[in-house]
């Protein structure tokens, strides 16, 4: 399907190896998405009974966090990681660059890269 949304679609020089670096790229995804799932209901199991939500819930949550991995795949792996560094973990410019081996400004460009893809989700609008 993404293939298919492409404007310019050519034709693969070797389509064997294109067609295994499709079905990689799709198992990637499929196993990513199925740790995450675990994952979510990993901690969901640590919240008190009465205190859980509803199965409704659950799944819209889960949904949503499937929607938030799509999103957020389409940054580069270092880009993805600064933006999450920065959002789930609260670390600063200077502390994520250390982390990612990566300058400051190249922080700074990772961290609006991520904000232009969830902005984009939200509005619909490429930045």
């Amino acid at each position: 399907m993404r293939l298919l949304g492409r404007e310019e679609l050519k034709e693969p020089r070797e389509p064997r190896a294109f067609l295994v670096a499709i079905a990689k790229g799709l198992l990637f995804d499929y196993f990513r998405r199925a740790a995450l799932e675990q994952a979510y209901l990993t901690e969901l199991m640590l919240i008190p009974e009465g205190e859980q939500p509803s199965v409704e819930e659950q799944h819209m949550t889960l949904e949503d966090l499937k929607a938030i991995d799509r999103l957020l795949g389409k940054l580069s792996s270092k880009a993805r990681a600064a933006f999450l560094y920065n959002r789930l973990d609260g670390l600063g410019h200077s502390e994520i660059a250390e982390r990612l081996g990566v300058s400051v400004p190249r922080v700074r460009q990772y961290l609006a890269q991520g904000i232009r893809q969830c902005y984009s989700a939200l509005y619909g609008e490429p930045v």
